[in-house]
């Protein structure tokens, strides 16, 4: 799908986007007078818990797309906050310009700005930019590494390791239904190590090295396809709950190695 010489011209498109996000959410981080809109308010087409929206989820997928529009214009689009864009390249730039925006609100800075590039079969590229602390997660195209302040590493999933050794993580401790819930628990009981509230900043983890399962139902497209790139591009698996593919989003189990992802799927795949 990709040719060579087309490679680091969608690298660049990317970085140029992620740097396009940083600078327009900036300004708005840590804010206290941010107005926040909930996307499942009374009159609102879906139902649900809080579901914010901000002035910088909106210009910085403003920001993304221009960026794109410009470098490239082939190429479709789907955001989070404008939805689908269409192209002739054959290629889709998913973005979520903040995974965690309740994170965002509290002034946490685990939330961050999700860039992926997806093919027919899935994603061939994606970032996960933590704008604030600096740091860029990118794998995909022959990369796999992380810039931050600290300067460049490569990104390399943990080996395997036993359930009772692994560090889980999710972002909300309920996790979905009730039987989804109840069979994180069935893992949570397992781990050595639990963790919530981290967004998509535990997928960065996972591709670092430092965690073994990161396990959330729910996932929007928008959500998941630069957490699959970069993990895979680490050596980590991205599935669905059955071990299928993960890039339409609903139950995700993304694991260090495929003894974890094992383990895990012994669980959850028992879910209807």
């Amino acid at each position: 799908m990709i040719q060579s010489d087309e490679v680091d011209d969608i690298i660049a498109a990317a970085h140029a986007a992620a740097d396009a996000a940083r600078g327009a959410i900036l300004p708005y981080f840590r804010l206290s007078s941010l107005d926040v809109d909930d996307k499942h308010a009374p009159g609102a087409q879906s139902e649900g818990t809080f579901d914010p929206v901000t002035a910088a989820d909106r210009a910085a997928e403003q920001a993304m797309r221009a960026v794109l529009a410009r470098l490239r214009p082939a190429d479709a689009i789907l955001g989070e906050e404008f939805g689908e864009a269409g192209g002739t390249s054959g290629l889709t730039w998913v973005l979520d310009p903040i995974d965690g925006t309740r994170g965002f609100l509290a002034g946490t800075p685990t939330w961050g700005v999700l860039i992926a590039v997806c093919g027919p079969e899935g994603p061939i590229y994606g970032v996960i930019d933590q704008p604030y602390i600096g740091e860029r997660f990118e794998g995909g195209l022959g990369r796999a590494r992380l810039t931050g302040p600290a300067g460049q590493r490569s990104l390399a999933a943990r080996g395997a390791r036993p359930l009772a050794e692994a560090t889980v993580m999710t972002t909300f401790p309920a996790v979905g239904t009730p039987a989804e819930g109840a069979a994180f628990a069935r893992i949570a009981d397992a781990a050595r190590t639990v963790r919530y509230g981290y967004d998509c900043y535990a997928y960065a983890l996972l591709a670092l090295g430092l965690i073994d399962l990161v396990i959330e139902a729910g996932l929007k497209p928008y959500d998941i396809c630069a957490p699959i790139a970069v993990i895979e591009a680490a050596g980590g698996i991205v599935t669905d709950w059955r071990g299928g593919p993960a890039h339409h989003g609903g139950r995700i189990v993304a694991a260090a190695n495929a003894a974890q992802h094992r383990a895990a799927l012994e669980i959850l795949s028992q879910v209807a």
